[in-house]
């Protein structure tokens, strides 16, 4: 086994700029798959196609692209249809997330650090992390959890799958690297609260504000960032169509949407960025985008 921490393996394309190192448990982790060189051109994950144009991102798990985004399984992520809510010819969407990825471990496994690379000065980058972060911390099939909460609790572990040591810190400290590394390359970071599952209770659906919904909302506001309740608008989407309705939106029993449910989620996001105090891609919109309404959080 390497006796080496995860989270002394920093690159310093995650701090450009940075003058004084930070303490070795707050570095963000490993800047390359530390288990199979190749798992980043496996993954296809797309780049800017003009890269003068500015960039929407999108940093996230399968919720957001699932597989290589081409609905396989009949399961397809937000991210696929955002795209066509923009016009291409003002502004780059490029769908980065990765299935099975916790705020952790896209981290740990060099994707963010690969992402970075892509930001320039105007960029947009959209978060969406909190499926998978309530895994176990070291098991042997994913080891991708995080701790609970905002706080700077940490626990050290021997990680099975990347055979090195590793200071696991909770999702808020995760979710407070994207935005630090983002913010430090001049771009805009907006943190999203996870889409919500299809888990009904009393006819409505179940919130997630109370744990990541909550947490990435904390994080969004201790930094000053924009922060879109994607949970709360899509739930409330689902309540007014009902159980009936909502079943066929999903391929799978609680999680991944189908083509359409996917749709339904990124016009929810573009409602969420039209109902920002200042939306950074508002002049970017398609004529489909711009046929969206905010989101009007009165109605709550």
């Amino acid at each position: 086994m390497r006796l080496l921490s995860v989270t002394l393996l920093v690159s310093a394309a995650l701090f450009p700029g940075q003058t004084t190192s930070p303490k070795a448990s707050e570095l963000p982790a490993q800047t390359s798959s530390p288990t199979d060189p190749a798992v980043h051109a496996r993954l296809l994950l797309p780049t800017p196609a003009n890269p003068a144009l500015p960039t929407l991102f999108l940093v996230g798990d399968s919720t957001v692209r699932n597989g290589h985004g081409d609905g396989a399984n009949n399961q397809m992520g937000w991210g696929e249809p955002l795209i066509g809510f923009f016009d291409a010819g003002k502004i780059n969407v490029v769908n980065r997330a990765i299935g099975g990825r916790s705020s952790r471990t896209y981290i740990t496994e060099g994707h963010w650090a690969d992402t970075v690379a892509l930001i320039k000065r105007g960029d947009v980058v959209l978060f969406q992390f909190g499926h998978n972060d309530s895994g176990a911390l070291d098991d042997s099939a994913r080891a991708r959890g995080t701790l609970p909460g905002t706080g700077g609790e940490s626990k050290e572990i021997e990680n099975p799958i990347l055979k090195l040591h590793e200071i696991v810190h909770t999702y808020g400290w995760y979710m407070a690297q994207y935005v630090t590394a983002t913010v430090a390359k001049d771009a805009t970071p907006i943190l999203c609260s996870p889409v919500p599952r299809k888990t009904w209770k009393e006819g409505k659906i179940v919130r997630n504000e109370g744990t990541y919904g909550g947490w990435a909302r904390e994080v969004a506001a201790s930094h000053h960032v924009l922060f879109i309740d994607l949970d709360e608008i899509i739930a409330r989407r689902y309540d007014a169509l009902g159980e009936a309705a909502v079943e066929p939106l999903f391929g799978d029993p609680h999680t991944h949407t189908t083509l359409a449910g996917a749709t339904l989620n990124a016009e929810s996001v573009v409602a969420g960025l039209k109902a920002l105090s200042h939306d950074p891609v508002a002049n970017f919109f398609s004529p489909k985008g711009q046929s969206v309404q905010p989101f009007v959080e009165s109605t709550k």
